[in-house]
């Protein structure tokens, strides 16, 4: 078993069954519109009649939500059938309401249909009330309403995605009210759609609002799980509050829930980010030889942590940490020691962990290639840096715009603004659209030859590309 000391040492109206008699226009249209379903083809398109071609008193124009709800009911083992027409009732001027959003949404809740119920619910929370004719509070009470009778797994589920939709659209105010509505109704919570709502939160920087999140949760009897912890642990580590990160390990101790790799990775990283690399490698060590499971990332967290304090020794004494355990280094780590060389402008090592890499089978990638190319430029061997882009390119290495940009540069700065201007030439060909920055360097380049006019040719063709010149643009021309 795992033990936190090991770290302290070292450093959360029914809808249905009461409706009303469908009139017999109602039921006639639901004999026309009764499709075929077939389960090997989803998209198979439901005939139903252009508004254009039917007579204004023809059946199905003149149904009403019960008329609408009655049939998806009768379509209810053929879901994308009842999608379908759902979806093709509202492009032909049907207006739906909460009635018949329950009956398509109870649908693919019972099927499972996620991806479905997520755009379904989507539509919703993105239209406004007076587009609906409702608000989604209303949906809400009506599938409370309408799906508990059936089921809670049913009115989880519905309630899961509600709480992603809003989450999607970045409204965490209303998926935390969606959350602490089900709980004061006495349902339980959605450990999944909490999860979710935390990590996002989280992710997009409301941290605060995550762990209150969070702690009023547990008051309310959340039992989280080890995704729940490993996310409030992130929490913590992004505010910097690392001794309340090792709570949460105690926690997880006391209600025997096991750390997995995410939550030991998440905490190493958390060290790592606030300038405690050395720490972060302690605890490394002493898990390791606790036998803790530990994956790559952990070590690439630690590793990263170092080249970012400029301790590129031991950065590289992590790499060599890495593969006594069996562990193989990946471009990420290859490509932080390399960034953090380049920073330092020593090229010699830059290149030779690249070799390492490439004795090993294990793939660059154009930002590591432009790292090593700007390195070069910047401790002046420009020929070196066009050759090397050269090399790369013979490769068959994907180059990226900033590639080709150090590139041109490289060439402006030898004097070979012809060749420069080819490379533009070269980008045009294989689809990539030249920027701002990549003309700059080259009207900078003509400019530094004498060759205004050749500049402004290329300003006015950049201009036609339909990019602006910008402050850099203008001085380098005034320069010239």
């Amino acid at each position: 078993m795992w033990c936190v000391s090991t770290f302290r040492s070292v450093s959360q109206r029914k809808l249905f069954g009461n409706s009303q008699f469908i009139r017999s226009r109602a039921v006639s249209a639901l004999t026309q519109l009764t499709p075929c379903y077939s389960d090997s083809s989803a998209d198979e398109s439901i005939s139903i009649p252009d508004k254009s071609d039917t007579k204004i008193d023809d059946p199905v124009w003149e149904l009403n939500s019960c008329g609408v709800i009655e049939i998806l009911n009768n379509l209810k083992k053929e879901p994308i059938s009842a999608l379908q027409i759902f979806r093709q009732l509202k492009e032909r001027g049907f207006k739906h309401d909460v009635g018949t959003y329950v009956a398509i949404i109870r649908i693919l809740c019972y099927w499972g249909m996620d991806m479905k119920l997520d755009s379904v619910l989507l539509e919703v929370i993105k239209s406004r009330k007076e587009h609906l004719g409702f608000d989604i509070s209303d949906l809400f009470e009506a599938l409370v309403e309408g799906l508990n009778v059936e089921g809670s797994n049913l009115l989880a589920r519905a309630l899961e995605a509600m709480v992603k939709a809003f989450v999607s659209v970045g409204m965490f105010d209303e998926a935390i009210d969606t959350l602490f509505q089900t709980t004061r109704r006495g349902f339980g919570v959605s450990l999944l759609a909490c999860n979710y709502l935390l990590n996002r939160l989280v992710e997009c920087g409301k941290v605060d609002m995550a762990v209150a999140m969070y702690k009023q949760l547990t008051r309310l009897g959340l039992s989280p799980n080890v995704y729940t912890y490993g996310i409030v642990i992130k929490a913590f580590c992004r505010k910097g509050t690392l001794e309340e990160a090792v709570d949460v390990f105690e926690k997880m101790e006391e209600a025997g829930v096991t750390p997995n790799n995410f939550t030991y990775s998440t905490y190493l990283e958390g060290l790592c980010s606030h300038g405690r690399s050395d720490l972060g490698y302690q605890v490394l060590i002493a898990w390791s030889r606790e036998s803790v499971p530990m994956d790559a990332y952990a070590y690439t967290a630690v590793l990263r942590g170092f080249v970012n304090e400029n301790k590129l020794k031991e950065a590289e004494e992590v790499l060599l940490k890495m593969e006594e355990h069996g562990l193989m280094p990946d471009q990420f780590c290859y490509g932080a020691l390399i960034r953090g060389y380049c920073e330092v402008g020593n090229i010699i090592k830059a290149l030779a962990f690249h070799n390492e890499m490439a004795a090993k089978n294990i793939r660059t990638n154009c930002v590591i290639v432009s790292s090593i190319l700007q390195c070069l430029c910047q401790i002046g061997m420009f020929g070196e840096a066009v050759d090397q882009f050269k090399s790369f390119n013979d490769l068959g290495i994907y180059l990226d715009e900033i590639a080709y940009n150090v590139a041109i540069d490289a060439l402006c700065k030898l004097g070979k603004v012809e060749e420069a201007v080819r490379l533009l030439d070269e980008m045009r060909c294989k689809k990539m659209v030249p920027d701002v920055v990549n003309y700059t360097t080259l009207i900078n380049g003509c400019c530094l030859a004498g060759r205004v006019s050749c500049a402004l040719d290329l300003l006015e063709e950049m201009e036609q590309n339909g990019l602006m010149p910008d402050i850099v643009t203008y001085n380098v021309l005034a320069g010239g």
